[in-house]
């Protein structure tokens, strides 16, 4: 682990930590069904056959986590607003119970508004479903509106896309490949109306999460170049392109639901300008042409019959998630958006960047986030206008298909007692917290 201090970062520079409603919340007799809930009652779904009913219970314990936070030191937590919540009569309340909470604790919201969780009713295959996005986000945003200022409309589109809806490993289990994309467009559109919806409101401080990590060709072979090529368009341009740019990459923009007229005229709604860009980063992929047989790299399994494989990135520590360590990525992934993206890149906040470890004296974590912030600040130096950075996660939680065998929180939640839930912090939220104290000495 690296005992040289963390380099200090420009005063305001917003620091926080992340987490997600169906991840944490529990009370799942409180709210609607999603589609999440669907998923894990089929069996063989999620690793270790639990469900998300109780997780952290953080819908009930939701004070404790405050003063946890509070303890901490961040700037801001970034939560999401379950819209199966919302959906339900009173849902609203426990948000502006948490809000209150957070305002009175010096801690300031950051509220996500989709993070998977949709309601079962619906689905991303359907255009109307970004219309009701858009009506919910109109009405969390008037209730918490007086106290929310900064806003993040959609988490993580691609892997929802593709993990959900192309490969089936996530709700809603759909194996559907190319036939997945308009899923992605329908959830880009809501994106886009959400903006609207939010302007409308009176809010002047939006962005959207998006994952990002660099794709490396597994050789310089033209093959495996075109492969990695390819497989960038879908994994990261195909987010960003129609963000910034307000046109898919070539190729891309013909697969997409409805006429051209119709695509191009939701891609004007797509690029409604956002005040900042999330970007959440975890590791690189490294890519390679076709290959008979199907791939797995990084808990990512993937199909034969694709025109790209993933092959592992070698030489490299691994996360309990079997996802290599690799800081410098950032600082990669970082300077190569500013110089694709130019003046049409908003200022950055890394909204997620996480680890999975076991145990309490978790010196890997700390030796991972030490490396990736101090990638992040050589970022920076590069030029880069990077305004935030939030740690993923808070609290031990519900990984999704992983179920509990994965943690990625700074503090241990003693899943093995559900009755209690126990939280002890670990070596790295002390870690972290010095960190913070020391930025601000």
């Amino acid at each position: 682990m690296a005992t040289n201090p963390i380099p200090q970062f420009p005063p305001g520079f917003l620091w926080g930590v992340s987490t997600s409603a169906h991840q944490i919340e529990g009370a799942a007799d409180k709210r609607t069904p999603s589609v999440w809930d669907a998923f894990t009652a089929e069996p063989g779904r999620v690793r270790d056959g639990s469900t998300a009913a109780v997780a952290c219970d953080h819908y009930h314990r939701h004070r404790e986590d405050v003063a946890l936070l509070a303890g901490l030191g961040v700037d801001a937590y970034r939560f999401s607003v379950s819209w199966p919540r919302v959906d339900s009569p009173g849902g609203l309340d426990f948000y502006d119970r948490l809000v209150d909470d957070l305002c009175a604790a010096g801690v300031r919201p950051v509220p996500t508004l989709f993070h998977w969780d949709l309601p079962a009713r619906l689905d991303w295959l359907d255009r109307d479903t970004a219309a009701r996005f858009a009506a919910y986000v109109s009405v969390v945003a008037d209730r918490l509106g007086d106290r929310v200022s900064r806003w993040i409309t959609l988490n993580e589109p691609a892997e929802h896309t593709l993990l959900g809806h192309a490969l089936g490993v996530h709700a809603p289990g759909r194996r559907l490949l190319f036939d997945a994309l308009p899923a992605a467009h329908h959830q880009l559109l809501a994106h886009g109306l959400a903006v609207r919806a939010l302007r409308a409101a009176g809010a002047a401080d939006i962005g959207i999460a998006n994952s990002h990590g660099p794709t490396w060709p597994a050789s310089d072979e033209a093959a495996d170049r075109e492969a990695a090529e390819f497989y960038d368009v879908l994994l990261n341009r195909l987010f960003a392109d129609p963000l910034l740019l307000g046109r898919y990459p070539d190729g891309v923009g013909e697969l997409m639901p409805g006429t051209a007229e119709r695509v191009a005229s939701d891609l004007e709604v797509i690029a409604e300008p956002v005040d900042w860009y999330g970007v959440n980063y975890y590791a690189p992929a490294r890519v390679g042409a076709p290959q008979e047989a199907a791939t797995d790299a990084g808990g990512v399994h993937l199909p034969s019959g694709l025109p790209f494989s993933l092959r592992p990135v070698e030489g490299r520590p691994l996360t309990d998630s079997g996802w290599p360590v690799v800081p410098e990525g950032l600082t990669e992934l970082l300077t190569g958006l500013s110089d694709h993206y130019g003046d049409r890149l908003p200022p950055v906040i890394v909204t997620e960047n996480g680890c999975s470890y076991e145990g309490l004296d978790d010196q890997h974590r700390i030796a991972y986030l030490d490396g990736h912030i101090r990638a992040l600040h050589r970022a920076m130096e590069a030029g880069v206008d990077v305004r935030g950075y939030f740690v993923w996660s808070l609290l031990d939680n519900f990984e999704w298909a992983e179920g509990y065998t994965r943690r990625f929180g700074l503090v241990h939640v003693d899943f093995a007692d559900p009755a209690r839930l126990t939280r002890t912090p670990k070596a790295s939220y002390g870690w972290f917290r010095d960190v913070l104290r020391a930025q601000r000495a």
